[in-house]
């Protein structure tokens, strides 16, 4: 009894064993997606125009001020607030499809009263200029720092 209940068990083992290859691994699957192509470098010219621009605090849709953005001087930017003089921006660099921008101090449209200096980062999006905006506030305490978001339309 004992040799038959181990021969079952050896024809069991053999008819389950297999020297079969394991089917192929499907690689095509697993190849990663191409990546998009990344946005086309901007220049200059790109963001050639005059704009018509709103600034809202960071995540609002409250609108604080607008400015006329003139960047049709490739070398010499500059903006205004409706009743200010210009005030002159440099642009500091251009990386992929966006243009990096800072001014000295000047009169604050959004607090009366305080000189404000500005970075604004600023890109193309579907034909309109957004960015953000990082004003330094000449004042002591609290908010000496504010980011705003920008959005501008050609003229």
């Amino acid at each position: 009894m004992r040799f038959t209940a181990l021969a079952g068990c050896v024809v069991l083992f053999a008819g389950c064993s297999t020297n079969e290859a394991p089917p192929a691994v499907d690689t095509t699957a697993m190849a990663p997606a191409p990546e998009a192509a990344p946005a086309a470098p901007a220049s200059l010219a790109t963001f050639a125009g005059i704009w018509n621009v709103t600034v809202k605090p960071e995540g609002r849709d409250t609108v604080v001020a607008t400015y006329v953005l003139n960047t049709t001087d490739s070398t010499a930017w500059s903006f205004a607030f409706p009743k200010g003089k210009p005030v002159a921006m440099r642009v500091t660099s251009v990386r992929g499809d966006t243009v990096v921008t800072e001014t000295d101090w000047f009169d604050s449209s959004v607090r009366p009263g305080l000189k404000a200096r500005s970075n604004v980062t600023s890109w193309l999006r579907d034909g309109k200029l957004v960015g953000k905006n990082l004003v330094h506030y000449q004042t002591t305490g609290a908010d000496t720092v504010r980011i705003f978001d920008t959005e501008g339309t050609r003229q």
